[in-house]
């Protein structure tokens, strides 16, 4: 039987053509989006490290008064009524004493790149295994390095102590905080090395632009109020303890 073989020829057309190249298009620009984005997660990632590592050189360089000071210094005694043999005769000693000294609202640190940071106290949640310095100004920039004063007195002083810090979503900053719930304590040490024991009592959320929560109306007691975003960013978590 005789076979006739008849090739065939498979026809591109114009608008073949065209698709094949928005295809390939497509298909680069994707890979370049993702490397992008696959970039900017490491470099976040590593930039979060390095404010961790800021924080904790803060922390590991803040020292403490208790604002009194114990001073060793030499006094002469002099004996009296000595008897005759032992006239004249005088010992020297040392003897304790105790100042006054002042504990400074802020204190001053200095970070390895010369960057000058100024903090107020500590934070330390054992339950969340949060341990953090609290800078005393509030700013974006700030907020990257360690949790912020963003309003009310100095640590553990009368009135409500507000306190921010970043959800990075990890165990970093105030990534936790959330997490806390009624009757977990919260302890805060001021530059005087005293530290106070504060009990959660509340917890909710509000809109950026609620702020009552900063409220200094305390009945003359000391509280402190942790303040967080929430897991997307649009809304705040809002923390409220008071002193044990």
């Amino acid at each position: 039987m005789n076979q006739i073989l008849i090739d065939q020829k498979v026809y591109v057309t114009p608008e073949m053509k065209k698709k094949k190249k928005v295809f390939k298009f497509e298909f680069f620009l994707s890979v370049f989006l993702l490397c992008i984005l696959t970039s900017y997660a490491i470099y976040a990632e590593y930039d979060r490290n390095k404010s961790e590592e800021v924080s904790q050189e803060i922390l590991e360089g803040m020292e403490f008064h208790d604002g009194v000071e114990t001073v060793e210094e030499e006094v002469t005694v002099v004996v009296l009524n000595a008897i005759p043999e032992e006239e004249n005769v005088s010992q020297t000693q040392m003897q304790q004493t105790q100042k006054e000294i002042e504990v400074p609202e802020e204190q001053k640190s200095v970070a390895k790149d010369g960057t000058v940071y100024y903090t107020i106290g500590v934070i330390n949640i054992p339950s969340i295994k949060v341990n953090y310095p609290i800078l005393s100004t509030y700013s974006d920039e700030l907020l990257k390095i360690a949790p912020c004063k963003f309003h009310g007195p100095n640590p553990n002083e009368v009135g409500n102590l507000c306190i921010a810090g970043h959800n990075y979503r990890n165990s970093k900053f105030f990534s936790k905080v959330p997490d806390l719930e009624n009757g977990n304590i919260i302890e805060i040490t001021d530059l005087s090395g005293e530290t106070v024991e504060y009990k959660v009592y509340d917890k909710y959320i509000v809109n950026p632009d609620e702020l009552e929560c900063t409220s200094q109306l305390t009945n003359g007691k000391k509280e402190v109020t942790l303040i967080t975003c929430t897991d997307d960013n649009k809304q705040r978590y809002i923390i409220k303890a008071r002193e044990v």
